[in-house]
């Protein structure tokens, strides 16, 4: 079955996704990668730092933004989507939202102790397999598992 035009779907009352961006930060210790999960503010599940896009940044600078709001991560951030994701965020109205998540790499140099969400989230590193084990959406399980 072929997928709807987007308009068509917008007048049937499908709603587009929603578009997100994540930062998969990751970093060497003793040549063992690990990367990093944050718990999510409502649920406490673990998930990646994660936002909406922001006027006057590019998606990648979104992302290395969203990595410091939420876990005091510094670093180079690339340009390019190393994948994607799609969850349901579900909003406090009621009201559920189909996001589609651009997932960039974050090439960590700081972690803070002092940022914007410090004392509202936890955060640990782990390898990319224990990673995937941790997190929900399956998408996302299979991007945490490729890298390297």
């Amino acid at each position: 079955m072929m997928d709807m035009p987007h308009f068509l779907g917008t007048l049937m009352g499908k709603r587009p996704d929603a578009l997100q961006v994540a930062a998969l930060c990751r970093r060497k210790i003793e040549d063992e990668l690990e990367v990093l999960l944050v718990t999510s503010l409502d649920t406490g599940r673990w998930i990646v730092p994660k936002g909406w896009p922001m006027r006057g940044k590019t998606l990648a600078e979104a992302a290395l933004r969203e990595a410091w709001e939420e876990a005091g991560i510094t670093g180079t951030v690339h340009a390019e989507a190393v994948g994607n994701y799609v969850y349901t965020k579900h909003r406090k109205t009621g009201l559920d939202q189909r996001c589609e998540v651009l997932c960039f790499l974050v090439d960590v140099e700081t972690m803070e102790d002092k940022f914007p969400e410090a004392g509202r989230r936890k955060r640990v590193w782990v390898s990319p397999k224990t990673a995937a084990k941790r997190v929900q959406e399956k998408d996302l399980k299979l991007l945490l598992r490729t890298l390297s």
